[in-house]
């Protein structure tokens, strides 16, 4: 008869209880004190934090302020640590890398252990050498000349950015190292692509852009540092929306079978909570839109037009996208214009009444004044685009939303903009100083209009008028995207929020 399976074994090993348990728990200590030897950062789920660094403000105008008046040094409005690209004499705010460790300045965490690094991880260690560079180069007061030479092409020079060094090395940096990945899931015309010829043109022509490929896409999304949602809500209001129904239901639940469906299929929306991930919409209706999935709304890069920051638009991590009304889908014929000195028309605006700002503006001023011309409709004999290019200021008055297309189309004819708005974060305002090239009037000082824009001296409106020139090549639309131009300063608001943000492993 064959001894028992169970004697058998005994024969060989007579091992008591307590030793295999030892056998046993020994490898599982051993893990133990190896993942606590590694730290939270090695664990499989990211954390992040939208931690400022130090070089990126927000919009520092406040409607409510007197901005006739010259507040060069105020914070009237301040996004709290975020990155200030501020100039020289603010170069004493700047903190001294106390943000980043000694591991993260040289990109990599010394544990003690041998280990292969996580692509997530090489990534926030270009990003961090990346932000470094940047906060040196915003305490220099000038350009190297090797800097200046190997740039040909542009230098950012003057006091229509905030800092021109930090801005410049940024926009290198980003030349150098960003990558944008572009989800492929979804159907046109509601995914991958967007009106080019209509008020929504800034929309349309970005996804365009990003979608044709170039040095910033990557086919590789573990190479990526940020992740794009190709979704036009101009479409699904189109395609999606139910006209007078004032139901926006169908566009919600949509994002939200859409991010459903990404994060199940790639891993990383969860591994950051839709931190790194970024939407572009130009609709009224793309912030409520973005609502209907909290992660998005709360966490995610918004690049919207309609950039209220009392209806949940966030500086620190949102960006203001420009509201262009691009009518061929060109800008042909809308550049330039007369000298400043051969403008006759002190101030203009033809425009119809949306919202409260519009009604006051038109009650007081339409057809009462011949150097203030206001008008809710032109008349036929009188040209929109001649009446900007032969103004000195052009009014951009906010409509039903923040967002006009009239501070670009001001900028184009090379027209001072007035803006008229509460709660708007101007375009590009991490690095454009909008006080040197506009003015900002408060909503109670409609009635003052005239005097706040008589009493600006010539000599200053000279200048404000010649750094609108300067600042125009970064709102240009270019049949073919040429640097510093809209489409890549889009997306060099993206980067700073990239930087603005920092992504761990953590338990």
């Amino acid at each position: 008869m064959w001894p028992s399976r169970k004697a058998h074994w005994s024969s060989y090993f007579s091992i008591s209880p307590s030793a295999w348990a030892f056998i046993l728990l020994t490898p599982l200590l051993l893990i133990s004190i190896i993942a606590f030897d590694l730290g939270p950062h090695r664990s499989l789920v990211a954390s992040f934090s939208w931690k400022s660094i130090g070089f990126l403000s927000s919009f520092e105008f406040n409607s409510s302020s007197n901005t006739h008046k010259d507040h060069e040094n105020s914070n009237l409005v301040k996004v709290s640590d975020a990155i200030v690209f501020r100039g020289p004499a603010h170069s004493n705010l700047l903190r001294k890398e106390d943000d980043l460790s000694n591991a993260e300045t040289r990109g990599f965490v010394n544990s003690g252990l041998h280990r292969r690094y996580s692509r997530l991880e090489k990534n926030e260690a270009v990003l961090a050498k990346a932000r470094l560079s940047i906060r040196e180069a915003a305490k220099n007061r000038s350009l190297a000349p090797s800097i200046v030479e190997h740039d040909s092409h542009y230098v950012p020079r003057g006091p229509i950015y905030r800092n021109p060094n930090a801005f410049h090395r940024s926009y290198i940096e980003m030349e150098n190292v960003f990558k944008v990945y572009v989800y492929e899931e979804g159907e046109a015309p509601v995914f991958h692509g967007g009106p080019c010829r209509s008020i929504y043109s800034s929309e349309g022509r970005f996804i365009h852009e990003i979608e044709k490929g170039g040095r910033f896409r990557t086919k590789d999304p573990e190479d990526a540092h940020v992740y794009f949602m190709p979704f036009s809500v101009v479409a699904m209001v189109q395609y999606l929306y139910e006209p007078e129904s004032f139901d926006i239901t169908p566009i919600g639940t949509t994002l939200a079978d859409y991010v459903q469906t990404i994060s199940h299929k790639h891993p990383f929306w969860n591994r950051s909570l839709g931190a790194d991930h970024f939407m572009l919409s130009c609709h009224d209706w793309g912030p409520h839109s973005s609502s209907y999935v909290p992660l998005m709304y709360n966490n995610s890069i918004r690049v919207l037009c309609n950039a209220n920051t009392s209806e949940g638009f966030n500086p620190l991590k949102d960006v203001t996208l420009p509201e262009i009304n691009l009518k061929t889908g060109e800008v042909t014929g809308l550049l330039g214009g007369p000298p400043a000195k051969e403008r006759s028309i002190l101030a203009f605006f033809a425009g119809g009444l949306h919202g409260h700002i519009r009604h006051l503006l038109l009650d007081q001023w339409e057809g009462r004044d011949a150097d203030v011309r206001v008008y809710q409709k032109l008349p036929d004999n009188l040209s929109y685009e001649t009446m900007l290019k032969n103004s000195k200021f052009c009014l951009c008055p906010s409509g039903y939303e923040v967002a006009s297309p009239r501070v670009v189309e001001a900028v184009y004819a090379e027209c001072v903009p007035v803006l008229i708005s509460k709660s708007y974060v101007p375009p590009f305002s991490d690095v454009l100083n909008w006080k040197k090239f506009a003015v900002v009037i408060d909503v109670d000082d409609i009635g003052k209009i005239k005097e706040i824009l008589s009493g600006i001296s010539e000599a200053k409106y000279l200048k404000m008028q010649q750094r609108v020139k300067e600042v125009q090549r970064h709102f240009v639309v270019n049949p073919t995207p040429e640097r510093f131009d809209l489409f890549h300063m889009i997306l060099h608001s993206v980067w700073l929020r990239r930087l603005n943000l920092k992504l761990r492993r953590s338990v």
